[in-house]
């Protein structure tokens, strides 16, 4: 299964910080996404990390000089600038900024960045005092007005020893916005609503009834939105994920908490998708102390839960409403009652309980249903590419078109 970023052009653009050794992390990154990996690097940034190395890990020879190379580097660059699908500067000292916003191009990266025509990230790394200073945000400001992504930079201790702004991003996260440039803005101006994840219904203070679910699907559905311009929410169970970049999170533990979460968001979006996996059922009382292990057989008296999603479907008006079912046998079957019962345009079901699908994989064979009875079966994929496909299917419903199922 292909990477969004596999056989990607991305040029990657080191000037000379001492974040510059983090952009070595930045390139076995996207190598092993498939990405194809071109250096730039300006005289300084040699200084801190050495041509050789980014050569040895890009695996292609490193421009760091406006005629360096055998082939003359100043007709490189414009062919290099003509191929990228996308630019990344990791780090970019206040120096390249202010070259770039003022047209500057007097070393091999500046001039090579005048002829970029492709989506280009800005990462910011210098000392706090350099990066707040008034002439940096007039540079950053006017770059982010010519459309240059900027990625603000972390705080913490700077290894000049002062506190605050100035840390380069971690390279997971500049390689998550460098993949957001890779899908079209066909969702901006829409407001998602997703769920994922368990929720855990308390039996006493230190046990629970909860089920398998990772989160992995849901989140892949919210990060699929944000990618694509969509203002996300995305309301949480327990899960071991980190946060979903530009994703505002509702954290919850129950499903009381969920539906209250849920309804609370729901009114204002455009399309909502429920992927949690929500408990039916809730214990009657919860004990106020552990439960003690004295007897043979212990009983619980398990009531019923709202039925989230079967709420939302009597609620909805203008909404797009999606559903998941996970199940053990007779999807078909199980999925469709669940799409009527519940008023749901659309419905995504897979069998759980295999090593390439369901709970805890990074993987799903997924099979959508429609409103107007089309059926879609896709093959193992991965959930990233699942929750693709999934907001291709509906904005073109959302349109008024027929899905890809027959």
């Amino acid at each position: 299964m292909k990477s969004f970023l596999n056989e990607k052009q991305i040029v990657i653009g080191v000037s000379g910080g001492i974040a510059a050794y983090k952009s070595s992390e930045l390139i076995r990154i996207l190598k092993k996404q498939g990405a194809d990996i071109k250096i730039i690097m300006t005289e300084n940034a040699g200084k801190f990390v050495g041509a050789l190395t980014f050569k040895a890990l890009s695996g292609q020879d490193v421009c760091a000089g406006l005629f360096d190379g055998k082939d003359g580097g100043s007709i490189r660059h414009i062919e290099w600038a003509e191929e990228a699908d996308a630019v990344v500067i990791a780090p970019a000292t206040a120096n390249i900024i202010g070259k770039l916003a003022n047209g500057i191009a007097d070393d091999a990266l500046s001039t090579f960045m005048l002829a970029v025509t492709s989506p280009v990230i800005i990462c910011p790394s210098m000392n706090t005092h350099m990066y707040e200073s008034r002439p940096v945000q007039r540079n950053l400001n006017t770059l982010e007005a010519d459309g240059y992504i900027i990625i603000e930079p972390e705080e913490g201790e700077l290894a000049c020893g002062t506190t605050g702004a100035g840390r380069l991003p971690e390279p997971h996260y500049i390689a998550d916005r460098l993949i957001s440039t890779m899908f079209p803005s066909d969702l901006k101006g829409k407001k998602v609503l997703v769920s994922a994840g368990p929720t855990r219904e308390p039996i006493d203070p230190v046990r629970y009834i909860s089920n398998h679910s990772s989160g992995k699907m849901g989140y892949a559905v919210a990060r699929a939105g944000e990618y694509r311009g969509a203002d996300v929410t995305l309301i949480s169970g327990p899960t071991s994920l980190p946060p979903v970049a530009g994703v505002k999170m509702v954290s919850i533990e129950s499903a009381c908490e969920m539906a209250d979460a849920v309804f609370d968001q729901a009114e204002n979006a455009d399309i909502i998708i429920k992927v949690a996996a929500v408990a039916d059922y809730h214990p009657k009382s919860i004990s106020e102390h552990k439960i003690k292990k004295e007897e043979d057989v212990l009983s619980l008296t398990l009531d019923k839960n709202l039925d989230i999603l079967k709420e939302l479907g009597s609620r909805k008006k203008d909404q797009f409403l999606v559903g998941f079912a996970a199940e053990t046998r007779d999807l078909d079957q199980n999925a469709l009652k669940k799409m009527k019962e519940k008023n749901l345009d659309m419905i995504a079901g897979n069998l759980v309980g295999g090593s390439s699908s369901g709970f805890g994989s990074d993987t799903n064979q997924v099979t959508l249903y429609f409103s107007d009875g089309a059926k879609e079966n896709l093959p193992v994929l991965t959930k990233d590419e699942v929750a693709h496909i999934l907001f291709d299917r509906i904005l073109v419903s959302m349109d008024g078109g027929r899905p890809a199922g027959k």
